[in-house]
């Protein structure tokens, strides 16, 4: 039974949680951290949220129907589950499936639930291997099968969720997963956001003919071997052990530092909890982080990208990005010309790669823009948004 307010209701599995504890108290442990301690790190975060909500773990089986294969490649029977938190909602609103993004989990969403709880039924989940989901051995060894772990396992959580139709956003890899999958399921997804998407280009444009540069300097060449190693930057997290979390804080003040705007981006406490969050999510066993070198190559370039299969979307597809992303717009421009459904990209201002954080009020006001056929009897009528920049 939910409780009010913002207090969880948790279905999960004993088992689960069982294996999750450690007989070690965690002040003795070099890494500090459990799957408790993600899922008592969200709930503290998501103390800010108003709006009511549920936080299950949803079992989606050992692996795919069909498949010789379990999520993925692993020698374990033991069934998998999707870390899900879904908020109340008024009858009859559109579901919004919120997807996160690398070396992150839904709690990055923080601000925006309760402005979209308003308008839509939300529902958000940790990728399989991330946050507070299972994180199998992750053995993958080929772009087709790491990118099979998370479409097959966004698939079964969809199944054993009961959804139909619904809106799906996806932000950075994220959004290289959501459209992935609304390539392989168009039919259960009604409308694509794709926030600030990663995966557009293979860097083989001339543009990006620096980075070729770049890595044949020795700078370059020990960065890419590290990437072609798998090196991520939570293996620096566990290797501090119990100084990681200091480590952690220091990133988060500066990376949401007001660089675009007067304001901060995050309260004091507000930056505290996500600090706390953040370190539990990227300590914990390293799982999905792990397919970083099968979907990009050294630069953060797609080894699949997803403007080669642009005309073969069937999705009706809006992009937001903001203003000072690291993340080129341009590539959606390119996939735009080449798509064969509507699509439309939205700059937010005083924004960077992380809008919904950044400029959250300019982030709501294109997720509506973006969702107007399914919240306005007249969406042709609905204007664009004053202050955002159509591209």
């Amino acid at each position: 039974m939910a409780e009010e307010m913002n207090k969880p209701e948790l279905r999960s599995s004993p088992s689960i949680i069982a294996k999750s504890r450690s007989l070690w108290p965690s002040v003795l442990r070099w890494i500090p951290t459990s799957t408790d301690h993600i899922i008592a790190s969200e709930k503290r975060l998501l103390s800010l949220v108003k709006t009511s909500y549920v936080q299950e773990l949803v079992n989606i089986g050992s692996g795919p129907p069909g498949s010789s294969v379990r999520w993925f490649r692993s020698s374990s029977n033991e069934p998998r589950f999707i870390n899900t938190v879904t908020f109340d909602s008024k009858e009859g609103a559109p579901t919004l499936v919120m997807v996160h993004g690398y070396a992150a989990s839904q709690g990055f969403f923080f601000k925006n639930f309760d402005y979209l709880a308003n308008r839509f039924k939300v529902i958000a989940i940790d990728q399989l291997g991330w946050g507070g989901s299972s994180r199998p051995d992750f053995t993958c060894n080929s772009t087709e099968e790491t990118e099979a772990w998370f479409i097959d396992s966004l698939e079964e959580w969809r199944k054993a969720k009961n959804l139909g139709n619904f809106i799906l956003l996806g932000h950075s890899f994220g959004g290289y997963v959501a459209a992935k999958y609304a390539l392989k399921h168009p039919e259960h997804v009604q409308h694509l956001i794709l926030v600030g998407a990663a995966g557009f280009s293979s860097g083989s444009e001339e543009k990006y003919e620096w980075v070729n540069h770049f890595r044949a300097t020795w700078k370059g060449v020990i960065l890419s071997h590290l990437w072609e190693s798998n090196f991520t930057p939570q293996k620096i997290i566990r290797g501090l052990g119990p100084w990681g979390p200091d480590l952690v804080q220091k990133y988060t003040a500066a990376r949401f530092s007001p660089r675009y705007s007067a304001e901060g981006v995050f309260t004091e406490e507000e930056s505290r909890l996500l600090s706390d969050y953040v370190y539990h999510i990227s300590a914990a066993k390293a799982s999905g982080e792990l397919c970083l070198k099968y979907i990009f190559a050294f630069g953060a370039f797609a080894r699949s990208p997803l403007l080669n299969s642009a005309s073969e979307w069937k999705v009706p597809t809006t992009f937001i990005y903001g203003t000072e992303d690291w993340m080129d717009y341009q590539g959606a421009q390119a996939a735009c010309k080449k798509m064969k459904v509507p699509c439309e990209i939205i700059r937010v201002p005083q924004a960077g790669h992380f809008v919904f954080l950044e400029n959250k009020d300019g982030f709501h006001s294109a997720v509506l823009y973006a969702c107007r056929r399914f919240l306005s009897p007249h969406p042709d009528d609905v204007p664009f948004p004053e202050g955002l920049i159509s591209a």
